[in-house]
């Protein structure tokens, strides 16, 4: 779901990440920012681990985001990094996460390459010591020098948010049974999401290049999010998970992104 991410705290300070979307970026906004209600560190509760199906959504291994492949972690049990850690807040607000969900920057929640979707981290400010149990349910960072980026609360929890990034150590919490959960979800993907258009020329315009090249119908499908309508160009339904693929396989041979899977 989603892209390189670069962020901007209330004007006061601005993050050496990548530079804002175009216009027709599927966000209303252009940069990110804390959201309109403050809390304090106290008040962020951690998320509460529990044995989640770990669907399709989210899920899919490899993928491929601007020319570089991840996998994602079969087993997950021994995980344990350092790294920069950043955080998103108002600009991803009541959109969908990778598997679906929606964003809320007041939950525990974090993005990340490669953990399963949904999994459970505890992740330390190695500056500081403070740690929060994250729910990850997004993919990202795409940044070369980030290993999570963490929901709006979470930062605040570890006292990082001000300052935009801290060095983390991001651990997984493994929990029994991971393995029947994933034998127990055969849920399978319909959709690709291509991208969300604030401008409806915009998502004709990829309709038009995009009906030629696959073998599955290509429809815009409208949303209203904060205040604002997006146009949002999917592929689907396809017939199983192998059609799926050979969509995804065409769109990046034709130099297309692989798109979201959409259950």
């Amino acid at each position: 779901m989603v892209p390189a991410r670069g962020w901007l705290l209330a004007g006061l300070f601005v993050l050496a990440a990548c530079s804002a979307p175009p216009p027709d970026s599927r966000y209303a906004r252009q940069v990110d920012s804390a959201p309109g209600r403050t809390v304090a560190a106290a008040d962020v509760a951690d998320a509460e681990p529990r044995p989640d199906p770990i669907l399709l959504a989210g899920n899919l291994s490899p993928y491929s985001v601007r020319g570089e492949t991840y996998e994602v972690l079969e087993d997950h049990r021994n995980y344990r990094e350092e790294g920069i850690a950043s955080w998103y807040g108002a600009k991803f607000e009541g959109y969908e996460t990778s598997n679906g969900e929606i964003f809320d920057p007041y939950q525990a929640t974090a993005a990340h390459r490669t953990l399963p979707i949904p999994s459970y981290a505890r992740v330390t400010n190695l500056e500081n010591g403070r740690t929060v149990v994250v729910r990850v349910n997004d993919r990202g960072p795409f940044h070369p020098d980030r290993v999570i980026d963490l929901s709006y609360a979470a930062a605040v929890k570890l006292g990082y948010m001000e300052q935009g990034t801290a060095r983390v150590e991001v651990e997984s919490i493994f929990l029994e049974g991971v393995d029947d959960r994933r034998d127990a979800t055969a849920g399978a993907y319909r959709y690709l999401q291509l991208g969300a258009f604030g401008a409806e020329s915009s998502a004709q315009r990829l309709q038009g290049e995009l009906e030629p090249l696959v073998p599955a119908p290509v429809f815009i499908s409208q949303v209203d999010v904060g205040g604002g309508r997006l146009y949002r160009v999917r592929i689907g339904p396809v017939e199983d998970n192998a059609q799926l693929e050979s969509v995804q396989r065409i769109l990046l041979e034709s130099g297309y992104d692989s798109g979201q899977p959409l259950p």
